[in-house]
């Protein structure tokens, strides 16, 4: 047993960072809108995500860099080197301050009473830098976060065979385009790649640690897709079309679980919230990190000094008016179009002999993961037309 919580850590860490407030927020208007037509969404989605991290992973251990830095050394010319960099720059740090305000904003819905203590219990776990404690402590919340949408999901007792059919039989629903593209976009979340590629560094040493790492993985990223599906099941339960938010699904399912049905959900949704709102900003300074060759990780002054600005924009946006539902759902339909674009750059260098060696990309690593891209490419183009109304 000691071994296997030894081996735990950054898929977790990534998990947690997928299972944030747009993950509930989606899934729930996902279960309510279209009941469970939407689950196999979710399946294809969890199968993404272990793929790209699975390449995110390995590319860390065996080249000992992040992917930011790789794509930084393997691009020759200067001109596109430097598009390059802005383009993943403005894209992570921009798109994650946004993502941060509805982190917290999420945590603010689940468990108000305990905001101040919540913002303050982020910055000092991310400004001691100790990679275990964060680990330790986010593993934590994550499984109090679990178990509450887990026992959620069993007392409803859905129907198994609509279930299963729903995560299986793809259904297109006239509208649900953009919930199917903001499923995607809550899941395979493009900041996580750069996450990953470096946080595995923080946990293992080489190739060695290579098996141990895919283990991790599998494990973390698939108990998380089950936790997303038991938020559609919970919100599927719902009799009422009225459902907009997150915060509402505890108010629906209170004739089945009385006045405790708050506590499971706020509880989740707050754990959701801060351990989404630790991830995104780590993601920001080491993309950062990665960009401008920073030699100090989690301890270094300007490492510190980006995860503080993302943290400060996300409280500052998420408490001078916007709405926390519109800014969630905003971020992951970007985070869908963004997608593309990063699992591209991904796939260009994993690909490379000279960056991977004999670790590069199998045949069907690079089937998976170009079926991936395209698939995300045409669920991006049908969005862009839908949002236009040209379809």
């Amino acid at each position: 047993m000691k071994n296997i919580f030894k081996n735990i850590g950054p898929g977790t860490l990534i998990a947690a960072a997928f299972i944030g407030p747009g993950t509930v927020t989606v899934c729930t208007i996902a279960g309510v809108q279209f009941g469970f037509t939407l689950l196999w969404t979710m399946v294809l989605s969890i199968i993404a995500t272990i793929v790209l991290q699975e390449m995110a992973a390995r590319l860390g251990l065996v080249s000992g860099r992040g992917l930011a830095e790789n794509v930084k050394k393997e691009i020759r010319s200067p001109i596109i080197r430097a598009v390059a960099l802005v383009l993943i720059l403005s894209a992570i740090l921009v798109g994650n301050a946004a993502y941060e305000a509805g982190n917290i904003s999420g945590g603010v819905l689940g468990l108000q009473t305990i905001f101040s203590k919540a913002n303050f219990s982020i910055y000092v776990l991310l400004y001691i830098g100790n990679y275990k404690i964060i680990e330790r402590s986010l593993i934590s919340l994550v499984v109090i976060m679990s178990l509450s949408f887990l026992i959620t999901a069993i007392l409803t007792k859905p129907d198994m065979l609509a279930v299963v059919k729903g995560m299986f039989v793809p259904s297109f629903p006239k509208e649900g385009w953009l919930t199917i593209m903001a499923l995607v976009g809550t899941t395979v979340v493009p900041y996580n790649l750069f996450l990953h590629a470096s946080l595995v560094q923080e946990k293992w040493q080489g190739v060695g640690s290579l098996k141990a790492a895919r283990k991790d993985v599998y494990i973390s990223i698939a108990l998380g897709g089950v936790v997303s599906m038991a938020i559609i099941v919970c919100a599927a339960a719902i009799q009422t079309t009225q459902v907009s938010n997150a915060s509402d699904l505890a108010k629906g399912l209170e004739p089945l679980f009385g006045i405790y049905s708050k506590y499971f959900l706020s509880l989740g949704l707050f754990a959701a919230g801060i351990t989404s709102a630790i991830t995104a900003p780590l993601a920001a300074a080491y993309v950062a990190k990665g960009c401008f060759a920073w030699d100090k990780g989690l301890k270094g002054g300007k490492f510190r000094l980006v995860w503080i600005l993302i943290l400060f924009l996300g409280v500052l946006f998420s408490s001078i008016g916007f709405k926390p539902i519109e800014i969630i759902k905003f971020a992951q339909v970007a985070n869908g179009l963004l997608l593309p674009i990063i699992a591209a750059f991904l796939l260009w260098i994993v690909n490379k002999q000279t960056v991977l060696g004999s670790y590069k990309n199998s045949k069907l690593q690079n089937f998976l993961g170009f079926l991936i891209l395209i698939a995300t490419i045409v669920l991006g183009a049908i969005s862009l037309l839908k949002v236009f109304k040209v379809l």
